[in-house]
């Protein structure tokens, strides 16, 4: 199950509702099943990092819109849209990419700048299960043992 219903999709989108009434009207249940196709690529993609699936009750607000983003492109491609025109660039592609670009991001470890909360009513509580590496080099292949030695020395 998806993070967002056909219902809730609605309500969020920037695509007029009767578009979506319509896409569904043509073939019932696509919305939805592209809501939740798109709710997996996107735990997936995260799991490395994060405590994935989210709360499906109350999802992160920005999951919620990169999840909006991907889907609502996917229904203009269903409906039909100019893709070389400026003004659907900005409304339809550039969200998507845009999305598609913050997804990977936040499952960066090591450069991601996001902290998704697991339900979006506690931001307080991080999803971020898994950090980045817990290793480091040393330029010697025999320098960690001198810091071993000292760190036990200064404990005596």
């Amino acid at each position: 199950m998806g993070y967002l219903t056909t219902a809730a999709f609605r309500d969020e989108t920037t695509m007029p509702p009767g578009d979506v009434d319509g896409i569904e009207a043509l073939a019932a249940g696509w919305v939805q099943r592209r809501l939740d196709r798109w709710s997996s690529f996107m735990d997936d993609r995260l799991r490395k990092r994060y405590a994935v699936p989210f709360d499906s009750d109350s999802p992160p607000a920005t999951v919620v819109r990169w999840l909006t983003d991907l889907v609502t492109f996917d229904c203009y491609r269903r409906r039909g849209f100019n893709p070389t025109s400026e003004q659907d660039r900005a409304a339809i592609l550039d969200p998507m990419t845009t999305a598609l670009e913050q997804i990977k991001e936040a499952a960066d470890s090591e450069t991601g700048l996001f902290d998704l909360p697991l339900r979006a009513d506690k931001p307080e509580t991080s999803g971020i299960a898994r950090g980045g590496p817990l290793s480091y080099a040393e330029a010697s292949p025999y320098t960690w043992m001198d810091v071993q030695r000292e760190a036990v020395d200064g404990e005596h």
